[in-house]
């Protein structure tokens, strides 16, 4: 007498959720790695691009993001803040982002490179020199998204040495009048001390392991499949005999 397979229909829905959920999953790591591909070769076309003007491009940063710009205008170093979790080389440190307003008045941060940590997780790093009046700077134009939503530290205007704890780097822009859509990665200047010792890196331009990932998924969904295929096959089998 033949006998149907326990929760058969079960059984089958299980394993067509498993796989939608695995072709879900190679789905959006597919679209991540075409997301980065597409920055990476935006990144390469637009590094090796000559030097403009920033009042050329400043509207419309997000066509023109890397590209390098130059720019006149004068730093403020009583507004300086600390970037954390930043390393060159295997040692920790900051990234040291100082305020500058260009000739037109408009006011954003020039990341002025990475420095290393003091002896203690408050203990003021030593900060390049910051240069009074006019200079003209060229730096990488970035788009203020690029800056993190953590924690930083900002640097006080007083004689403590120590460095206060701040919430946030992008919304911090509001609050000290910095509210321009774009920052600059410091690369060179008029003076020899606006050459940063270590400059802002650009990120890896790998396609990372995402179609890496999406073929494991997909390698999942037929697993899954082939599984559920061995289960009724051995359920007809005992049937047989």
């Amino acid at each position: 007498m033949n006998k149907r397979e326990e929760c058969s229909i079960l059984k089958s829905v299980i394993a067509l959720a498993l796989i939608a959920g695995c072709i879900w999953a190679a789905q959006w790591q597919f679209h991540r790695g075409v997301a980065r591909h597409d920055r990476n070769s935006q990144i390469n076309s637009h590094i090796g691009l000559p030097i403009v003007d920033l009042n050329t491009v400043k509207s419309d940063s997000i066509s023109h993001e890397w590209q390098r710009v130059r720019v006149r205008g004068t730093f403020d170093s009583e507004r300086q803040i600390l970037l954390r979790n930043h390393y060159n080389e295997g040692k920790y440190g900051f990234e040291v982002l100082t305020a500058f307003t260009a000739i037109g008045g408009e006011k954003f941060w020039v990341d002025k490179g990475w420095v290393q940590a003091g002896a203690t997780a408050t203990e003021q790093p030593k900060l390049p020199a910051t240069p009074t009046g006019v200079v003209e700077i060229i730096g990488r134009l970035r788009l203020d998204t690029s800056l993190p939503q953590g924690n930083f530290f900002a640097i006080p205007t007083g004689k403590s040495g120590g460095l206060i704890s701040e919430a946030n780097a992008q919304s911090s822009n509001s609050a000290v009048g910095l509210d321009s859509h774009f920052y600059l990665d410091l690369l060179e200047g008029n003076l020899p001390e606006l050459t940063p010792n270590v400059i802002a890196e650009v990120p890896e331009l790998t396609d990372g392991p995402h179609f890496a990932y999406a073929l494991q998924w997909i390698i999942f969904a037929g697993l899954v499949l082939y599984g559920r295929f061995l289960i009724r096959r051995e359920v007809l089998t005992r049937e047989e005999i």
